[in-house]
């Protein structure tokens, strides 16, 4: 009698572990919000920046924005930098991260990654009077801004030279101000940008020295949420077939997304 007593006790407290497991689900909590909330970096041009009015734009707020509407939820943005953007899930500031977020081996292991759904290169620049810069071991000896917690930073910090310094920014706008104000000449950044700040200070003849790499952009979500994957999933791949990402990517950058993109 005690075993058998025993014996439901055991499944009864089972069942309700399994209770709270399935009750804490991040899809069902942003249903009954009627909101999501999405981290977006606007250091980022033109992937997330402010417009003429100072709202919230570009291409990941578009993308934002979209993701939203089609789920029929409010969209919320959580501000984010490039180091705070895998912590936001982590502590459940945010419940996805559009965010120029590269696929990495290291971030796949804290934080699940959707199907990418846009591009980002990196990239290192500076001044065309700086010769010589072909290769990280071109490096060597030389004083090299980059954006904390980006994957330019991961990159250089594990593959760069002995003889190369470090400094870090806290986000892509800080770092090219340091930039323009003659604090760094070299530094690694997303492609993109090397151009708008060689607009903003065309005397520095600021261009890009040698690429870093090439990288898959994917929405983040927090370790083991399946469901939300899921339909993230599904709707990154509808969106992809009816053309809107494209349309997207192509209003800001100017090109259509590459094949590795669009034939996933």
């Amino acid at each position: 009698m005690k075993r058998a007593i025993m014996g439901i006790a055991i499944a009864a407290v089972a069942t309700m572990g399994l209770v709270q497991t399935a009750g804490a689900d991040a899809l069902d909590d942003i249903r009954k919000a009627k909101k999501i909330r999405i981290a977006v970096d606007l250091g980022v041009p033109p992937y997330g920046m402010t417009d003429e009015k100072m709202q919230p734009s570009g291409s990941d707020i578009e993308t934002a924005k979209a993701l939203a509407k089609d789920w029929g939820l409010e969209f919320e943005h959580v501000p984010t930098t490039g180091a705070t953007r895998i912590p936001s899930l982590q502590t459940g500031k945010a419940d996805l991260v559009i965010s120029s977020l590269s696929v990495t081996a290291e971030r796949a292991k804290v934080i699940d990654f959707s199907t990418a759904y846009a591009v980002l290169r990196t990239v290192i620049a500076a001044p065309k009077s700086v010769q010589g810069l072909k290769s990280m071991a071109d490096l060597d000896g030389k004083t090299v801004g980059t954006v904390r917690g980006t994957t330019h930073d991961t990159q250089l910090t594990r593959e760069g030279p002995k003889g190369m310094k470090l400094v870090r920014y806290e986000d892509d706008a800080t770092e090219g101000q340091a930039f323009l104000s003659g604090q760094v000449d070299i530094f690694s950044t997303a492609e993109m940008l090397v151009g708008q700040l060689d607009k903003k200070n065309p005397a520095r003849q600021v261009e890009v020295k040698f690429v870093l790499d090439n990288f898959k952009l994917a929405i983040g979500i927090k370790k083991d949420e399946t469901r939300l994957l899921e339909e993230v999933n599904k709707w990154v791949a509808a969106k992809l077939k009816d053309g809107t990402l494209n349309a997207i990517y192509k209003k800001q950058f100017g090109t259509d997304l590459p094949d590795v993109i669009l034939k996933q």
